[in-house]
């Protein structure tokens, strides 16, 4: 499915000789940007926001309008009819962009296509009044189908102006040489339209030999002064300016974009989505690609061709050419999530490291026990989930706790603190099913800290503000396995000097109101209570009971944004009811995976975490694996100026859903209920046994209430997308 997004061949070439002269809507900064005019780059919407909806619909058009920079280049791959007229529609071929298939049942055909034997539904078999009668989908099956009912229409280039009236339009004329075997001519239509409409742009990715010179794409790209003769400028794939090795890994850049500036040519960057895995030193944050290939130090791109142009402008509207030393723009703590687990194992050296270095104010550390009573900082009290344990020799410690979890473990008051000491960590895979795996060179990597080598740690770095202590199962390790958890962490904290006047602030967190009500009775620290289902709203008597023993409340994103099949349904009142009673609010877990997002976000961690913190009344921070993208999100210009720019506006949760038709409709689901008093009391700890831990057994289990387990959200406007809305509920 995704080698017909590449632009092939290799080189396009663009030319201007026939068409208006470019405009220069680019920014004023000039000195700042390392293009060919030091112009801001241009972001190119290839058929409109065709990252969400189907490419080349109105939709698409019209979303990329409302949500990208003022000058965004509407894209527009030109196919030719059986009578000449040009339509915009991604491929010559139209099965898997509309529903021809289902209109004309039976009618394919096979043509060559450049040399290649192709069988499908072409545009050369069909007038523009057979089109009429088809409907453009979603043709990138990753994607969502949910709008294809909307009967979206094929628009000709004339249409597309009329109707969406972008205001700069690009064509992409495609296969030249096989419309010409079929007795039509690119060359007549394209001196015809650009009579009619005003374009800026036209390219062309001809076939393998370019027809004046008879010389391949890669020759001509060697001789740059030559280019210049015919054309203004080059797009190339991504991979020929920055190339990553066989195992995603970037290389050094080439020098192709200061060759061609050199040479007077601009240069265009194509293949850039947010919703397929690229280079794993992006991390999975598509807003860190985009940053690498215009603000690197050495040069900037002209210009880049997206599915989803709201974070290119992001890039170069908010965070380019942001010092280190940037000051913050929006008043939120990053909480750490096992450090940066998005990068290495959870909870090791190598985590909480990246994390201080990438910003994190609150460094966390899950408290789990040994054997022999020594704490460490675990992301789970089951070691098989975060090392290796499974594997080795202590594999024959595999037990079933259905207090803990469902299904067995290997379990850290199983082993001594010589054993954890051991293990080798393995960073967390949360999105493995669906083939996206984080840093394989740092899956193994680090080594696990007790909670006395974590304290040391952060009570040297002068950037964080404080650090989050989770407990959890005290009740489990009190009474079955005679371990104090609570007692523990106490005497660590005061061991290290935490309990001292001017230390770091300390979090204490937990799911259980009975340990938080006894560290209030025994210390003066910040205590956090975790709300691990979802709810709508909170009573008053369990915001009262909250209040009691909790100064702030950590909330699942969705309970502040439900969601549907991956489409946000709407927001709910709990934040502004624990907001009301002087409760502080955090939100976890934000991942940049793009399918850990609702689609309302656009596959983009950063439209995610800005609309969770202006689309709210005001939540106080958020937990992350990955503190770098929330730490420069707080840092970004645009919410420092007077009127936010679209791309910096939060969703509008619901008003995707409204597009979808109703035989596309996901089924509903109950509404979430409020969080009760009963909800939150909990028995009190027990006393300590003088239990062992249990020992090995087989067997299954059902799944304890209450499991603290991971939540993994299979997933994906701004207010002004009501605009959009509007306009497609009135069709």
């Amino acid at each position: 499915m995704w080698s017909s997004r590449s632009l092939s061949p290799l080189l396009t070439l663009f030319l201007l000789h026939s068409v208006v002269a470019l405009v220069s809507a680019r920014g004023s900064s000039r000195a700042k940007w390392k293009t060919l005019s030091g112009d801001a780059p241009l972001v190119i919407a290839r058929g409109g926001f065709s990252g969400l909806f189907p490419d080349s619909s109105l939709a698409a058009y019209n979303l990329a309008l409302i949500t990208s920079l003022p000058n965004v280049i509407s894209w527009c791959d030109v196919q030719l009819t059986k009578d000449s007229a040009g339509i915009c529609l991604p491929d010559v071929k139209l099965d898997n962009a509309t529903d021809i298939a289902a209109i004309y049942q039976n009618k394919s055909t096979a043509y060559l296509v450049n040399g290649v034997p192709n069988r499908g539904y072409f545009s050369v078999d069909y007038t523009i009044k057979d089109i009429s009668q088809v409907a453009l989908t979603q043709g990138i099956y990753s994607r969502t189908n949910k709008f294809d009912g909307n009967g979206f229409p094929i628009f000709t280039v004339g249409e597309l102006n009329k109707q969406v009236n972008p205001p700069i339009l690009w064509l992409n004329i495609q296969h030249d040489m096989f419309y010409s075997q079929h007795n039509l001519s690119m060359r007549k239509f394209v001196l015809s339209v650009i009579r009619k409409v005003p374009v800026k742009y036209i390219s062309s990715p001809e076939d393998d030999i370019e027809p004046t010179t008879n010389q391949t794409y890669g020759t001509i790209q060697k001789n740059l002064t030559f280019i210049k003769t015919f054309a203004s400028g080059i797009m190339v794939p991504k991979s020929y300016i920055w190339p990553a090795d066989p195992s995603s890994y970037l290389q050094p850049h080439t020098t192709l974009v200061s060759d061609a500036h050199e040479a007077g040519l601009e240069v265009f960057a194509s293949d850039f989505t947010n919703d397929l895995p690229v280079s794993y030193n992006y991390s999975y944050d598509p807003l860190a690609e985009y940053l690498q290939f215009i603000d690197n130090g050495d040069f900037s791109v002209d210009g880049v061709l997206s599915d989803f142009p709201i974070t290119p402008s992001e890039a170069v509207g908010c965070f380019a050419h942001l010092s280190a030393n940037a000051a913050k723009t929006v008043n939120i703590s990053v909480i750490s999530k096992f450090g940066a687990s998005g990068d290495y194992p959870p909870c090791t050296d190598m985590a909480y490291n990246k994390a201080i270095s990438d910003g994190v104010d609150v460094l966390d550390c899950p408290v789990q026990l040994s054997k022999d009573g020594i704490p460490f900082c675990l992301s789970s009290i089951d070691l098989i989930e975060s090392s290796t344990v499974a594997q080795s020799s202590f594999s024959r410690l595999a037990t079933s706790i259905p207090e803990i979890k469902s299904g067995s473990g290997i379990f850290s008051f199983s082993l001594t603190s010589a054993d954890i000491r051991r293990l080798t960590p393995s960073i967390l895979n949360p999105y493995a099913k669906y083939t996206l795996y984080r840093n394989p060179k740092n899956k193994n990597e680090g080594h696990f800290l007790t909670l006395q080598d974590f304290l040391s740690l952060a009570k040297n770095q002068t950037s964080l503000s404080g650090v989050l202590i989770t407990v959890e199962h005290a009740a489990y390790l009190a009474g079955k396995v005679g371990l104090n958890a609570i007692e523990v962490v106490l005497t660590a904290l005061s061991k290290a000097g935490y309990d001292k006047q001017g230390a770091l602030k300390v979090m204490i967190q937990s799911s259980d109101s009975s340990v938080l009500k006894e560290f209030k009775s025994k210390s003066k620290y910040e205590l956090v209570y975790n709300i691990l289902d979802d709810f709508s709203d909170a009573e008053k008597a369990a915001v009262e009971e909250i209040k009691g023993f909790a100064n702030s409340v950590v909330l699942d994103k969705k309970s502040v944004f439900p969601e549907n099949s991956a489409f946000l349904t709407g927001s709910t009142n709990i934040v502004p009811t624990l907001k009301a009673s002087n409760l502080a609010v955090y939100v976890e877990t934000f991942h940049n995976e793009f399918v850990s997002q609702a689609w309302d976000f656009f596959s983009d961690g950063t439209v995610e975490i800005n609309s969770f913190v202006q689309g709210t009344t005001g939540i106080d921070g958020v937990i992350t694996g990955f503190p770098k993208t929330a730490d420069r999100y707080r840092k970004n210009r645009c919410l420092a100026a007077k009127t936010t720019p679209p791309y910096m506006q939060p969703v509008k949760p619901g008003d995707l859903l409204q597009l979808v038709t109703k035989d596309y409709l996901p089924p509903a689901e109950a509404p979430l209920p409020p969080l009760t008093e009963s909800e939150v009391s909990e028995a009190p700890v027990p006393p300590i046994s003088n239990s062992s831990a249990p020992a090995p057994s087989s067997g299954s289990s059902t799944s304890p209430p209450g499991s603290s387990q991971e939540k993994v959200n299979v997933c994906f406007f701004l207010s002004t997308f009501a605009v959009l809305v509007s306009l497609l509920l009135l069709l």
